[in-house]
């Protein structure tokens, strides 16, 4: 049976702390993965990878191709090409797409599973966001995009949104659920989402059973605690809300 392993670059609990030093390059994880997000060094926007390529979202939601030397503190990548497919009617915000993949997954018992997911449609709107890079030490991300996050909106056009579940009990590891990043079909709009709403669209869903994780090589990852990361204010970033 063909394994699927899913590829992380440090922890969750690490960025809400403040640790956005390079771990990998950009060319170092697109060689674990066709598709995922995460950020760049001091999290100097959003990162959508599809098809191989590295995009990197900045304020206001423009989107640039990224270098491949580019440094990435946090980011997760798997190769999505043989999952399951199925067609996703109209969803009036997020909360519906959300609920419509996690029934998916429920379906074939796989919600203490790793998922990765690309629904390729028309949306109505995506509500983003991306931000500025802010150099620091132990400034945490709540802080960090509070200083430098632009939110923006856009409106009826074609994308894709790339979307990574995590389960319940590897919360810290990574946030537990969904979290969506969104490539308009020209590759020229994007960014970290929290709002949307689906006209229709295509999804495919891959199942990960493996999951490998780099962890930073530097001494200064060891002073962080981990463990006093907020879940708080990791939702709070996570819904746009730093």
């Amino acid at each position: 049976m063909k394994s699927n392993k899913i590829y992380q670059v440090s922890t969750l609990q690490a960025l809400a702390l403040g640790y956005t030093r390079p771990v990998v390059t950009v060319q170092e994880l697109l060689a674990h993965g066709d598709t995922g997000l995460g950020t760049f060094e001091h999290v100097d926007g959003e990162m959508i990878v599809l098809d191989g390529v590295c995009y990197q979202a900045k304020p206001g939601g423009s989107v640039v191709r990224s270098e491949e030397a580019s440094g990435v503190p946090f980011a997760v990548a798997g190769f999505v090409k043989d999952g399951r497919r199925f067609q996703m009617e109209e969803k009036q915000d997020i909360d519906a797409i959300k609920r419509e993949l996690t029934l998916r997954i429920e379906e074939e018992y796989g919600l203490n599973s790793i998922h990765i997911a690309r629904i390729d449609g028309w949306f109505h709107t995506i509500h983003a966001r991306a931000g500025a890079p802010y150099r620091s030490q132990h400034v945490t991300l709540k802080a960090i995009l509070s200083k430098t996050q632009k939110d923006f909106c856009f409106e009826q056009l074609h994308g894709t949104l790339v979307c990574v579940y995590y389960p319940d009990y590897m919360d810290g590891i990574n946030a537990a659920g969904w979290h969506m990043h969104f490539l308009s079909e020209d590759r020229t709009l994007g960014g970290h989402v929290f709002a949307a709403s689906l006209r229709s669209g295509e999804c495919m869903l891959q199942k990960m059973d493996r999951i490998e994780i780099q962890l930073p090589k530097e001494a200064a990852f060891d002073t962080y605690s981990l463990k006093e990361a907020s879940q708080a204010e990791i939702e709070e970033v996570e819904q746009g809300n730093a």
